[in-house]
C-alpha cells in the first residue's frame, strides 16, 4: 500500500467531536473500490482508507494517570498532550451493507496484515465476505516513519525545569562479521537513545566469552561513540555509534551501559489505541458514519503482548466509561509488552536483562510468593466497570520454549493450575514453531532455518487460527459458546520439566537432547522506580540484577517427541516426524544454545530398514501408514475430527485432504 505524504495529495480533513479525544482526521489516500473492483459476497466492493488521527490526552483523567511519565510531557493551551498516529481502514463502499462488527489488528512494529494484503484481498477474505469492517493503526512511538509502517508521533518527556531527563540504558552485540571497527547502538532491535555525553568516562564497555561468562572492562581509551568506518580509531564522533580499537572480536560479547537522555512517552500507544477504536466504534466518525456494536482486536507475538497490557492497564475503558474490545485474540503473546517503561524499547523479544514476564502475567489473581509481590491478575482494572474483553489466548510449542509461558499456566512456583475465568479460553497448538509453520505433507526434509541446526518444524497453526478467529467473532456477536479450552494441565500430568528425563522423550544418535535448551525465567530487581506488576515506571538498574532463576515446565511428549495435549493440526495428528518447539544455535556467539523462537523437525525414517539402521527408535513412516492411502485416511480422520470440534473450518479440512492425496508421502513409483 502506497503511503503518501501530506503534502503530496489532496486531503480530506475531518474534525472530531472532542469527547473521543480524537481532534482531527486526515484522510491522504482513498483506494475506492480497492482489490480491482472485487466483490465480496453480499457486502459487496471495498475501499480503503490512509491517512493520520491527531489526538490528545488529559494527563487529571484517571484513566491516563498509569501513563509512565505522561506529566512531564509538553502541553498545548489545553493543558493537553498531543500524539498523531497513522491509520488504515477497510470497509465496504456501502456502510450498509457492513455487519456492525469492527476488527482491530495491532501492527507488529509497525507492521500490518492489511498492508501486505493491498494487492491480494485472499488475507482478508473471511472478513470482507462477512461485511466486517478491518482496520489498524500506529502505536509504537519509537520507530521512524516511513511508507508501509503504521506509526505514532509522540512527545518527549522532560524535567519541569525543561532539562533532559536521563537514565542508565542497557545495550548488547554479538555475532557481528569478523574485523567489524563500528556497530549502530541498537536496542530493542532500534536505535537506542542518544547519550547526554560521548565522554566514555561515563559509560561502561564490556564483553564476555560466554553468556554465563565474567564481563570484562575494556578500558575508556580503547573504545569510542564514534564511527570508525572510515576514518581511523578514534573516529568521527557519533552519538549513535560505538568503535572499538583494532575492532571488536565475534567470538565475544559486548555490552554498553550509558546514561540516556529524552525519554519518549510510549505509554500514549495504549491510549491512543484505545481513542482511536472507540472513536471509529462511535458511528461519529465520517469516514465511518455507522456505529458498531462489536469491536474485537488480535495481535501476534509483540502485538499480542500489547493487548494483555492494554487490558492490564485499564485501557479497554474509553472515557465515557464503555467498552473498548468487546473481544480480543493475544496470539503466541504470553508476556506483557514492556513499553510503559521510560526508555523503554518495545520492539524487544525475551533476551537476557529484558523486561516482559515481570509482571502480572495470569488472567486470574495470582500471588506471586517466588517474587514476593502482592496478588494481581490481567483483569483487575476491567472488572470493576465491566469492560472485561471475551479473550481467546492462543499459543504454541515455541512460547513455553523461547518466551517464558509457564507461568501464565501454573505460575512462578510451577506447582498448580491457575484456573481461568470464565470470560478466558485458551488454546494450545502442540508442537509448533512461533506462529506456526508452513505447513503442508511431504516426505521431502525441509533445510534448517537460518543459524539453526535442526530442519525447519513444517507443524502449521494457520488453518486452527482461521476457525478460532470465526468462533470469536461468533462468540461476541451471537454468544455462541466457543469450544472448551485445550491446554496443557499440571493436574492432568501434561506438564513437566524441561529434560529429557522428565519429558522421556526419544534418544536419537545424533540428535541434540532438549535439556539446558529453555530459556530460563529469571527474577530481576530493576531498582526502586519499577512498578513489577504494572511493568511500568522506571528502570535505575541496568542491567538489572537477577536474583533467583525459576521453575518453567513445557508440555508432555509421546514415545515419539511429540506432544500431547491442546489443539493438535491435521499434520500433527498425522505426524512425518518429532515437531519441536526448540531448536539449536549452529554456530556463532550462542553456538548450542536456544536458537529462540525456531521451532525444529525430525523426520521419521521412511522404511523400518532405514529405521533399525539409523538406530532411531520412533516407528518409521512405512511401519504406521503402510501405504500411501494409508497416510491420506489418517489425514482425512484427523480433518474429521477437527471439523467436529469446531476447530478446522471444512474447506480447510477439504484442501488438506487434497493435498495429503496429491504428496509423496509413500507414494510408490
Amino acid at each position: 500500500m502506497k503511503r503518501y505524504l501530506v503534502a503530496a495529495v489532496s486531503m480530506l480533513s475531518l474534525v472530531a467531536p472532542t469527547h473521543a479525544r480524537i481532534t482531527r482526521i486526515v484522510i491522504e489516500h482513498r483506494d475506492s473500490p480497492a482489490y480491482q473492483g472485487q466483490s465480496f459476497g453480499e457486502a459487496g466492493r471495498y475501499e480503503r482508507l490512509s491517512g493520520h488521527a491527531f489526538g490528545e490526552l488529559d494527563p487529571r483523567d484517571p484513566l491516563n494517570a498509569v501513563i509512565t511519565d505522561l506529566e512531564l510531557a509538553p502541553r498545548n493551551t489545553r493543558g493537553m498532550v498531543e500524539y498523531s498516529a497513522t491509520f488504515l481502514i477497510e470497509k465496504p463502499i456501502d456502510l450498509a451493507k457492513a455487519s456492525g462488527v469492527l476488527l482491530y489488528e495491532v501492527a507488529n512494529r509497525g507492521n500490518s496484515a492489511l498492508v501486505r494484503a493491498a494487492n491480494s484481498a485472499a488475507m482478508m477474505a473471511d472478513y470482507f465476505k462477512r461485511g466486517h469492517v478491518v482496520f489498524t493503526s500506529g502505536w509504537q512511538g519509537d520507530l521512524e516513519p516511513r511508507e508501509g509502517l503504521e506509526t505514532i508521533a509522540v512527545p518527549v518527556a522532560k524535567n519541569p525545569d525543561g532539562t533532559s531527563l536521563t537514565g542508565r540504558v542497557l545495550a548488547e552485540f554479538s555475532d557481528m562479521p569478523a574485523h567489524t571497527a563500528t556497530l549502530p547502538i541498537i536496542i530493542g532491535r532500534l536505535p537506542g537513545p542518544h547519550p547526554v555525553t560521548l565522554d566514555t568516562s561515563q559509560a561502561t564497555l564490556t564483553r564476555r566469552a560466554s553468556e554465563a561468562g565474567a564481563l570484562i572492562p575494556i578500558r575508556m581509551t580503547d573504545w569510542a561513540f564514534a564511527d570508525c568506518s572510515n576514518t581511523p580509531f578514534p573516529g568521527t564522533p557519533d552519538a549513535g555509534k560505538i568503535c572499538v580499537k583494532g575492532g571488536f572480536d565475534p567470538a565475544w560479547q559486548y555490552e554498553l551501559v550509558y546514561r540516556a537522555k529524552d525519554p519518549l512517552v510510549l505509554g500514549i500507544g495504549f491510549a491512543a489505541t484505545r481513542d482511536l477504536a472507540a472513536y471509529f466504534k462511535s458511528g461519529d466518525a465520517e469516514v465511518l458514519a455507522r456505529k458498531m456494536p462489536f469491536a474485537i482486536a488480535w495481535g501476534n507475538s509483540q502485538s499480542g503482548n500489547f493487548l494483555r497490557t492494554f487490558v492490564h492497564l485499564g485501557f479497554n475503558q474509553d472515557e465515557a466509561g464503555g467498552i473498548v474490545f468487546n473481544g480480543m485474540n493475544p496470539n503466541i503473546a504470553v508476556r506483557q509488552l514492556a513499553m510503559n517503561i521510560r526508555f523503554a524499547a518495545p520492539g524487544g523479544a525475551a533476551g537476557l536483562y529484558e523486561p516482559g514476564s515481570d509482571g502480572v502475567l495470569t488472567w486470574s489473581d495470582y500471588t506471586d510468593e517466588a517474587r514476593h509481590r502482592p496478588p494481581g491478575g490481567l483483569l483487575d482494572r476491567c472488572r470493576p466497570s465491566d469492560t472485561c474483553p471475551k479473550v481467546f489466548e492462543t499459543f504454541g510449542a515455541s512460547e513455553f520454549w523461547d518466551l517464558r509461558g509457564s507461568p501464565d499456566l501454573v505460575g512462578t512456583r510451577a506447582d498448580h493450575d491457575i484456573p481461568l475465568p470464565p470470560t478466558v479460553r485458551r488454546y494450545y497448538f502442540p508442537g509448533v514453531t512461533h506462529g506456526g509453520g508452513a505447513g503442508g505433507f511431504s516426505a521431502t526434509t525441509p533445510k534448517p532455518p537460518n543459524r539453526c541446526e535442526l530442519p525447519a518444524n513444517p507443524n502449521p497453526s494457520s488453518d486452527t487460527m482461521r476457525a478460532l478467529m470465526m468462533a470469536l467473532i461468533d462468540w461476541v456477536v451471537k454468544g455462541t459458546a466457543p469450544p472448551p479450552s485445550q491446554y496443557p494441565r499440571f493436574d492432568r500430568g501434561q506438564l513437566v520439566l524441561p529434560t529429557q528425563a522428565a519429558l522421556h522423550s526419544p534418544v536419537i544418535p545424533g540428535v541434540p537432547l532438549p535439556d539446558g535448551i529453555i530459556l530460563p525465567l529469571y527474577d530481576y530487581d530493576f531498582g526502586p522506580g519499577f512498578h513489577y506488576n504494572d511493568l511500568s515506571g522506571i528502570i535505575s538498574m541496568a542491567p538489572p540484577v537477577i536474583k533467583q532463576v525459576l521453575p518453567s515446565l513445557v508440555a508432555a511428549v509421546d514415545g515419539d517427541g511429540n506432544e500431547t495435549s491442546g489443539v493438535a493440526s491435521v499434520l500433527h495428528q498425522a505426524p512425518l516426524g518429532t515437531y519441536l518447539g526448540w531448536n539449536i544455535v549452529a554456530e556463532g556467539f550462542f553456538r548450542g544454545g536456544n536458537c529462540g523462537l525456531v521451532g525444529g523437525y525430525i523426520p521419521f525414517a521412511k522404511t523400518q530398514a532405514e529405521r533399525v539402521a539409523a538406530d532411531d527408535p520412533r516407528p518409521s513412516l512405512e511401519e504406521r501408514y503402510r501405504t500411501h492411502e494409508g497416510y491420506v485416511a489418517a489425514v482425512r480422520a484427523a480433518s474429521a475430527r477437527l471439523v467436529r470440534d469446531r476447530f478446522l473450518l471444512q474447506d480447510d479440512a477439504d484442501r488438506l485432504i487434497r493435498e495429503a492425496e496429491s504428496s509423496d508421502v509413500l507414494r510408490s513409483r
